[in-house]
């Protein structure tokens, strides 16, 4: 699994949050790229999740084809409070589409926490503009916040389904007051 997305959208926040269950106020810059493990069960059987952290600055685009090429699942990120990020998954998109088309594609829109301080009309702009962006690129499209742990399971509980055609979580959400968790 790869994280593809612009500097300071979540990326290492939602990795941490899932891999540990921790949240750190403090912004660390991720340095080319960032490689973790996560142990986990699929039925009785023991899996090791790879995971692939790219950081977001246009000096590290050159080490995409290290965490994309194989990856069986891609998370799209943005920041759900700076609509430029959304924007900027059309680029990541491309780039990480020529070397892997085969995986499966996720929108994840982070810091849903800081969404909702939001004014509503710029929250209901980025709601329809990530609509689009998934429906085009396929994705599910899931909103997260690390810091308060919104969704963070569920996103990742999504991602090992499809990649081994388990049963999709059954509980979607398209209730703008609530993260989204939507997909087919």
């Amino acid at each position: 699994m790869s994280l593809f997305g612009n500097a300071e959208t979540g990326k290492t926040s939602l990795l941490t949050r899932y891999i540990s269950g921790e949240y750190t106020h403090n912004y660390i810059q991720t340095l080319g790229v960032g490689f973790r493990e996560k142990q986990i069960n699929i039925g009785t059987q023991p899996v090791t999740l790879a995971l692939w952290d790219i950081g977001g600055e246009a000096e590290f685009q050159t080490m995409i084809p290290l965490s994309a090429d194989g990856a069986h699942v891609i998370l799209f990120c943005f920041d759900l409070s700076q609509p430029a990020t959304l924007a900027a998954v059309k680029s990541w998109y491309r780039q990480v589409r020529a070397i892997n088309r085969e995986a499966h594609a996720v929108l994840v829109g982070a810091k849903w926490d800081l969404f909702m301080s939001v004014d509503e009309k710029q929250r209901s702009e980025t709601l329809a503009m990530a609509r689009k962006y998934a429906k085009t690129m396929a994705a599910p499209l899931v909103f997260v916040s690390a810091e308060k742990g919104v969704n963070v399971n569920r996103l990742f509980k999504l991602c090992i389904a499809k990649v081994f055609g388990l049963p999709l979580p059954s509980e979607q959400c398209s209730d703008e007051t609530k993260p989204i968790f939507e997909f087919e």
